[in-house]
This record gives C-alpha cells, structure tokens and sequence, in this order.
C-alpha cells in the first residue's frame, strides 16, 4: 500500500450537532446511526467538512504529485532544492520521474470533489491508482467515508467526458449481469437513480474487480 492516513478528524458528534444548529435544534451528546453519516455524505451537506484526512504517499513520481496538487486542498510535497536533496542532480536536471513525497490534509467535500476526477480511468494510471489506494486504505475503519469517494461517471450516472474511457460502460455489464433482488432480467435502470443504491452497487464493483480487493 502506498497510502499512510497520518490523522483523520471524524467527530460525528460534533458534525451532527452542526446540523442541527442550522435545523434550529440544540446540542446533544448522541452519536449518529449509520444511516445519517451516509445520508449526509451524499447530501453533501456544508458540515461534512469537519470530517478531515490527513495522509502522506512517499517515494511517487513527480509528475503524479503534480497532478494532485492540482485540486483544492491542502498539499506538502518535498522540494527538489539543490542545497535540500541528498542527490548531485541539479534541480533544473531533475527529471519528472524523481521520487518525492506527497503529504495531503482534505476534508471530506476537497476529497469527494477531487476524487471524482482521480478515479476516472482518463486519468493517468500511476495518478488513478494512489486514489484507488487511498480509497482502499480509508476503507479499513472508515468504510462510509471511502464509500462515496467515486468517479465522475458513478456520481454523474453517465460519461461528461469529450471521450468516454470505457468505465461507465463496464459498470453497466457488471449491474445487468449480477442480481441485485430482480429475477426477470430486464433493465433495471430506473432503480439506480437512488444515489445511495448506485454508490453500494459500484463499490461492490470496486472490491470484487480491484487488484487492491481488501482480503
């Protein structure tokens, strides 16, 4: 694995208690179900980002940490400064493929928004596959944050690329060739307009085709 998650700030308390301040309820201890912490991911609501991720990727390629730090949050990557490096090449010779280390801290809206352009499969493979990694790795004890991290097509139920990669129609064999409670066979694209249902039924995808398949 390539990710390291330094610290995540998950204090669903408090999140919870800052919906309520805005449904003009008071505070209270409880701790919310399941069901409202997936719900409110998807909601997209302002209070998810108080849910926080900080991670590091060591040892990536150049270029990839470039792509990254193209999206809006915050970024720490090591330098390439003649007088910081261990190495005798100078930074004007230092080629794009020079290792470097990558540390990001993201709430969760920075994530989802990022990670839909990151799981795309027209980005490139080196740069999709620390976001694949990544979701892998946030999944181990934070399955409903990793669970809404999804490419742009899954959100989108459909392709807004001027060229389609091909995923979207992947997941569509993959939804008509497995059960998901009809026994008919017929098209069965109606039921996905639930966010919720599709998001369960492309991370089923996810972790049955991945080569990162958690064990």
């Amino acid at each position: 694995m390539k990710t390291r998650i330094n610290w995540i700030g998950d204090d669903w308390t408090r999140v919870k208690n800052h919906c309520r301040t805005t449904d003009n309820k008071e505070f209270t201890e409880k701790e919310p179900t399941e069901e409202f912490k997936r719900k409110l991911l998807i909601s997209e609501h302002s209070p998810i980002r108080l849910l926080e991720v900080d991670w590091t990727w060591e040892d990536i390629y150049s270029w990839v940490a470039t792509h990254w730090s193209r999206h809006k949050f915050e970024k720490f990557i090591s330098t390439q400064r003649d007088d910081r490096t261990k190495h005798d090449i100078s930074r004007n010779d230092a080629p794009q493929g020079a290792p470097v280390t990558f540390d990001g801290y993201a709430n969760m809206q920075n994530l989802i928004d990022s990670f839909r352009k990151r799981l795309c499969f027209c980005a490139s493979p080196e740069t999709r596959e620390l976001g694949e990694d990544f979701k892998v790795v946030l999944h181990e004890n934070h399955p409903e944050m990793a669970d809404v991290l999804v490419p742009n097509c899954i959100y989108r139920f459909g392709c807004p690329e001027f060229k389609t990669c091909g995923y979207f129609a992947k997941f569509k064999n993959y939804v008509c060739t497995h059960e998901f409670g009809w026994h008919d066979g017929s098209f069965i694209w109606p039921d996905l307009v639930s966010i919720q249902f599709r998001y369960d039924i492309y991370n089923q995808y996810f972790y049955d085709s991945h080569p990162l398949k958690e064990e």
